[in-house]
């Protein structure tokens, strides 16, 4: 425990920061990747003008929100261009037995 009465508060300060912070990140990543999975336009731009406060805040680095805007941008683009995904056909697997006979 820090022997300054201002130290204290500092860290008393630091905590709740902490705390703060983390929620927010948390947050963050969730609605990233509910974006991703959904690929909403209203949703997308509401992500990214989050992504932009959290920079103004200091929550996150500014280049890193640029970083994560661009690339939720990027995967909207990218599921909308492809198409549905396909059935795989299983094949039958030769037994051994099968080819040893011959």
């Amino acid at each position: 425990m820090p022997n300054i009465k201002a130290a204290e508060k500092w860290a008393r300060q630091s905590e709740k920061r902490t705390v703060r912070n983390k929620d927010a990140k948390t947050r963050l990543k969730t609605i990233y990747k509910k974006a991703v999975s959904t690929q909403d336009a209203e949703l997308t731009k509401s992500v990214e003008s989050e992504f932009d406060k959290a920079a103004q805040k200091g929550i996150i680095h500014p280049n890193k929100a640029a970083r994560k805007k661009s690339r939720l941008a990027k995967a909207i683009v990218r599921a909308a261009a492809a198409p549905a995904p396909k059935a795989v056909a299983k094949k039958k697997a030769s037994s051994k037995k099968a080819s040893a006979k011959k």
